[in-house]
C-alpha cells in the first residue's frame, strides 16, 4: 500500500486528510505535539480503512515537535519500516504570536519559532525523506493502480486480487544518499506543503505568520525546480474553522468558516491527477472541471 507522512495530524486539516487517505487504503505516519489527541486520531484512522472495507490501515503515531531533528528522523524511519514513502505532507504550523499582533509588537522569539516550524522543519523533513520519495512509483503507477482498485480491495473471492507495491526498489533507499551508490532514477513521490493566503496578501497582524508562509512558498518553488522527479505542491487551503485560526483571532466568530474536511477533495484531486508542481488554491482546484492549473 502507498505510504504518507502527515505532520500536525491530530486535528484540523491534517487529521481530515489522513482520514481520507486511510479510507483509501494508505498506510500513515502521523505526528502532533500532544500525545493524547494524536493517539485518539490514530485510532480513528485505523478504523477508517476498516469502515471502507479495506482492512485496518497501518498507522504509526509519533508525538513530538517537527522542529526537533531527532523527531523528524523518527518519522522518516517509521515510513521506511512501512515500506517506503509516497507522499509527505508538511501541515504542522506555528503562528509566532497568539493572538496575532502588529509587526511593531511582534515578539522576535515568536517570529523565530514561526520560521523554524513553518520553513526550517519542512525542509529538514524533506531532506531526510528525499531518498524514500525518489524511490516511490506511486504517481507513475496511479492510472494503472486506480483501474485496479476495485479488484484489489474488493476481491471477488477467487484469490486473484493483485496487491499493489508502490516501492519495488525500497531496498535501495538506504543507499540512495551515498556517493558510492549506483545511479538510480526514481519515478518520484509527492510533497504537499500547506501554505496560506497570508503568504501573498498583506493582512494586518498576519505579518510574522505570512512571512513564514511566503518563505515556505519560495522554498517549495525552488525545490520543485531542483527536483523535477518529484511533484511539489504548495497549497493555500483557504478559510477554515480550525484551532489555529481561533488562536490567531480569538475574538472573531468563525462559525461561518468551512470545516477542514471540505478542503480535502481538492487535495486529493492534486494527488489523483498527479498534478504538476506548483502553487494552488484549494478553491481553484475544486472549481476546475478540466486539467488542474497552477496559480
Amino acid at each position: 500500500m502507498p505510504v504518507a507522512i502527515i505532520t500536525g495530524a491530530s486535528k484540523g486539516l491534517g487529521r481530515a486528510l489522513a482520514a481520507a487517505l486511510a479510507g483509501r487504503g494508505w498506510d500513515l505516519v502521523v505526528d502532533a505535539r500532544s500525545a493524547g489527541p494524536l493517539e485518539e486520531a490514530a485510532r480513528e484512522l485505523r478504523a477508517a480503512g476498516q469502515g471502507a472495507g479495506r482492512g485496518a490501515a497501518r498507522v504509526v503515531a509519533l508525538p513530538g515537535d517537527v522542529a526537533d531533528a531527532g523527531h523528524r528522523a523518527a518519522l522518516v524511519a517509521a515510513a521506511g519500516e512501512l515500506g517506503g514513502l509516497d507522499l509527505l505532507v508538511n501541515n504542522a504550523s506555528a503562528l509566532g504570536a497568539e493572538p496575532l499582533v502588529r509587526l511593531a509588537d511582534h515578539p522576535l522569539d515568536g517570529l523565530r519559532e514561526a520560521l523554524e516550524v513553518n520553513v526550517v522543519a519542512p525542509l529538514g523533513l524533506i531532506q531526510q525523506a528525499l531518498p524514500l520519495l525518489l524511490m516511490s512509483s506511486y504517481l507513475l503507477s496511479y492510472e494503472e493502480f486506480a483501474a485496479r482498485t476495485e479488484r484489489t480491495f474488493h476481491d471477488d473471492g477467487d484469490g486473484n486480487g493483485e496487491a499493489y507495491d508502490s516501492h519495488p526498489y525500497t531496498e535501495n533507499a538506504r543507499n540512495a544518499g551515498l556517493s558510492v551508490s549506483p545511479p538510480y532514477i526514481g519515478t518520484g513521490g509527492a510533497i504537499l506543503n500547506i501554505s496560506s493566503d497570508a503568504a501573498v496578501e498583506a493582512y494586518p497582524t498576519w505579518g510574522g505568520y505570512g512571512a513564514a508562509k511566503a518563505a515556505l512558498d519560495q522554498q517549495s518553488a525552488v525545490l520543485a525546480a531542483e527536483e523535477p522527479g518529484l511533484r511539489v505542491w504548495w497549497v493555500d487551503p483557504g478559510d477554515m474553522r480550525t484551532d489555529l485560526y481561533a488562536a490567531a483571532v480569538p475574538d472573531d466568530d468563525d462559525s461561518g468558516r468551512p470545516l477542514p474536511g471540505t478542503v480535502v477533495p481538492a487535495l486529493l484531486r492534486l494527488l489523483d491527477g498527479a498534478a504538476p508542481s506548483g502553487r494552488y488554491t484549494a478553491a481553484s482546484v475544486a472549481a476546475t472541471t478540466g486539467e488542474v492549473s497552477v496559480r
